[in-house]
């Protein structure tokens, strides 16, 4: 493959010609922030924190679409593009609630790091805020699009999977949000709860529910175990403190891996202590079921016990 050389911020570089130029920063170990960028994912430039001024370039360029070039000299931290990412952070909190205390994100939110890192606060005004619409129904998924940057991951991720696509955007202007089939819930959409979303969202909009409360992430011994479900094996990070393993959560589905409720749910079954109890989903609603049923795992279960009955009734 053809390689490309540039200079990034005063350091050079030689990376594939396909690269972009955030990948390319990437390799020097240079974080140019991004809310809607994924490796993994499709690019659309719609956050658009990952501006950098490129020379001979009359406007900054968004760092996730933009492709190297032989000779291309990228500045990432200039004065000029610090207010530009002041400017939309600040756009973004003015819109997002003031609970990053509590909020369960906290800690890995990247809004919340890139904040820091510009030194963006909330501030009172008296314009709109994102409406407090929060989807409870769903035992595993907590979904509140007060908190949503519409970084557009979460569509993404659930409609690289042709079985899925259930999320989508809605309405126009401010008004817009994320819904799920035709507005629907988590309990009454065709969602499975797989968690891809949730493990893209880079704010607190989409969070795991079966992970609140638990543990923050600052406190948390983390070990990474893969599925053992499928040929596929996704990652899934088992949770610890104080020596206790208190939560699994499903790592972002990259190399092709699906994930999957049964695969999340064996893994707390097999890792944790005293797992929460698991739910199905039975026409358009959540019911609290029994773990065979919920893994259906009941009528194999049923088989080998008939057949070792079976077994000990001939001997």
């Amino acid at each position: 493959m053809k390689k490309v050389n540039l200079t990034i911020d005063g350091q050079s570089v030689t990376v594939p010609e396909g690269y972009s130029v955030i990948q390319a920063a990437k390799e020097l170990g240079i974080e140019i922030p991004a809310l809607c960028y994924d490796p993994n994912l499709e690019v659309v430039s719609a956050c658009r924190l990952c501006l950098v001024e490129i020379e001979g370039s009359r406007k900054l360029e968004t760092s996730c679409s933009v492709k190297v070039r032989e000779g291309m000299v990228v500045n990432t931290e200039t004065e000029k593009v610090v207010n530009a990412r002041k400017n939309i952070l600040q756009l973004l909190l003015d819109s997002h609630p003031n609970d990053c205390l509590t909020c369960q994100k906290a800690g890995e939110c990247l809004l919340q790091k890139y904040a820091y890192r510009y030194d963006v606060k909330f501030r009172k005004h008296d314009g709109a805020v994102r409406p407090k619409l929060m989807d409870t129904s769903s035992p595993y998924i907590l979904k509140d699009n007060s908190k949503c940057i519409l970084c557009g991951k979460c569509v993404r991720t659930c409609n690289q999977i042709d079985d899925r696509k259930v999320l989508s955007f809605a309405e126009r202007g401010y008004e817009t949000k994320i819904v799920l089939d035709a507005d629907q819930t988590f309990e009454t959409s065709k969602c499975i709860s797989c968690n891809r979303c949730v493990t893209v969202c880079p704010v607190g909009a989409l969070v795991d529910k079966r992970l609140m409360g638990k543990v923050r992430t600052w406190d948390a011994e983390v070990k990474t175990v893969n599925c053992k479900v499928c040929q596929y094996g996704c990652e899934f990070e088992v949770l610890s403190k104080n020596k206790k393993k208190v939560a699994v959560r499903a790592k972002s589905p990259a190399n092709g891996r699906p994930l999957c409720l049964k695969g999340r749910l064996t893994t707390e079954l097999t890792q944790l202590e005293n797992p929460d109890k698991p739910y199905r989903k039975i026409g358009n609603k959540f019911v609290e079921s029994s773990w065979s049923k919920t893994l259906g795992l009941a009528d194999i279960m049923e088989k080998i016990e008939k057949i070792e009955n079976t077994k000990k009734d001939n001997d």
